[in-house]
């Protein structure tokens, strides 16, 4: 496994030379080529990342938090896990820190901690991926994409509260 990527490189530098392709003048022209679809998605990716530390900064995702708590505890979802449940649509880099939460306040081997480790990696950022994907071809009407993305990622988290459960039992 350690030896995969070094073995790629090796074998693409091998397949370069023996075609021979100029390896760096292919790769500054592909990055030239990737600077259009940038500036496309660049406004979008901004705007979501200045919602989100706003959201968070504002107190309105503890907020919200508070008002759903009865909602989560009555379906036996841990409030604890929900500000992750809730950013993690929109950034990855924000559901990873409150997993890093997560472990620091209840353990990376507890009910919680396994919880949020397996509903972070059956989850998907999923407006970030959309606004990537969708902004970079210019697809305005995403149809069924969202639903079915957010529908997925409730059936994640709630086979990841399910499997912890067992674990823990």
């Amino acid at each position: 496994m350690l030896y995969i990527l070094p073995a790629l490189i090796a074998a693409l530098l091998i397949y370069s030379l023996i075609k021979k392709v100029d390896i760096y003048s292919a790769f500054t022209q592909g990055a030239y080529d990737a600077l259009p679809m940038l500036v496309k998605i660049l406004p979008c990716m901004a705007a979501m990342m200045v919602s989100i530390n706003a959201l968070r900064a504002s107190g309105a995702l503890e907020a919200f938090i508070k008002l759903i708590s009865p909602i989560l505890d009555k379906i036996g979802f841990p409030a604890e896990l929900a500000p992750m449940f809730v950013l993690r649509p929109f950034s990855g880099s924000a559901a990873m820190s409150l997993l890093q939460d997560v472990f620091v306040n209840y353990g990376a081997d507890t009910y919680l901690g396994f919880a949020a480790s397996i509903m972070l990696g059956s989850t998907e950022t999923i407006f970030y991926t959309i606004a990537l994907y969708f902004g970079s071809v210019g697809v305005k009407r995403t149809r069924a994409a969202i639903p079915a993305a957010i529908l997925s990622s409730i059936v994640g988290a709630a086979v990841a509260i399910i499997l912890s459960r067992r674990r823990f039992a």
